[in-house]
């Protein structure tokens, strides 16, 4: 099923969440590879992004094979949020996506992410602002309110509708419940009620009856996954092909999991080089492993491997020994 977003139409409407330190271009490439309908970069704060610092630019790098790909900014400054947009849309970003719902206490300190659903005159100023500065379609993504008494996440999508917004995501938790509790799939749906848009729902999709589910209850046009991608890039096809069909893909062989971690490894070295590729690559690579036999020594292992050939002559083992319990 096919989602348009302005003038830019998505193949699929399952989409791949911004996350701080993980939807880097090696990641984003691919799980648009394996199936994904739309990929959003890291949150990129605005005021680095127009001094060109190099981790900003580096956050915003994309290539072809990521099209159509959101750059995701934030800030509370709307003439730097679309002078910020102005410049990623000059390096090739398809979709600008605006940050309303960082609950990190160093963003929200800095007035940005979700502090901005507690100023709607304010946050409109930014919407505004930033629609207007770029001739690409510009999204919003937020949380449903501040705290429980102010969930104004559908007054606010009305405000970022008028502004020419194209398209909004609503995770279900409000900032101050930060990742504790339950996302409120069901409140989602008074948003999507409340406006004319494209509603995506995100938090807490981590199977692919959690994606159905997550529809049906907030009525929302599309789903967004997050940490449910974690060591899984192929999990968003999965979603798609269970939405479309009602059947479920299995996980890929353990022979194909080990040349993507490799691969996923490789490119992760020549993005970044090999000293901080090696440490950036870590995480990744301790996600793959869950639930495999072994994963908890194998993860202290890679931890304490400090050259990219000491990484891959752990992983090629660790794989092989699983073939002997396990199918290719």
């Amino acid at each position: 099923m096919t989602l348009r977003v302005g003038s830019v139409e998505l193949q699929d409407r399952v989409i791949l969440a911004p996350m701080s330190g993980v939807t880097d271009m090696p990641f984003r490439r691919l799980v648009k590879r394996q199936g994904a309908g739309l990929v959003i970069s890291e949150m990129i704060a605005s005021q680095a992004m127009i001094r060109q610092t190099r981790q900003s630019l580096l956050m915003a790098t994309h290539t072809s094979e990521e099209y159509p790909m959101a750059v995701q900014l934030a800030g509370c400054d709307p003439h730097v949020m679309a002078e910020a947009a102005k410049l990623n849309v000059d390096r090739g970003a398809t979709i600008i996506d605006i940050n309303m719902g960082c609950p990190v206490k160093k963003v929200v300190g800095g007035n940005a992410g979700s502090a901005l659903m507690r100023d709607e005159v304010h946050a409109g100023k930014i919407l505004e602002a930033t629609v207007k500065a770029v001739t690409i379609p510009v999204t919003l993504k937020m949380r449903t309110g501040w705290d429980d008494q102010s969930r104004n996440a559908p007054r606010l999508a009305k405000i970022a509708e008028e502004a020419g917004i194209q398209m909004i995501t609503i995770h279900g938790r409000t900032r101050c419940q930060l990742y504790t509790g339950r996302s409120d799939w069901a409140f989602i749906r008074q948003v999507k009620e409340a406006i004319n848009l494209p509603v995506i729902g995100n938090g807490d999709v981590v199977t692919v009856e959690n994606a159905k589910e997550l529809l049906d209850v907030s009525g929302a046009d599309g789903v967004m996954i997050g940490r449910g991608a974690y060591g899984r890039p192929w999990f968003l096809n999965q979603v798609s092909h269970f939405l479309k069909t009602g059947t479920k893909l299995p996980d890929p062989p353990l022979l194909d999991q080990k040349n993507l971690v490799l691969e996923h490894f490789q490119d992760m070295l020549s993005h970044y080089g090999e000293h901080t590729g090696l440490l950036m690559a870590r995480k990744h690579i301790g996600w793959y492993s869950k639930g495999l036999a072994g994963s908890a020594e194998f993860r202290v292992a890679i931890n304490q491997a400090t050259t990219a050939q000491e990484v891959e002559n752990i992983i090629r083992p660790f794989y092989e020994k699983q073939f002997e319990t396990k199918p290719l």
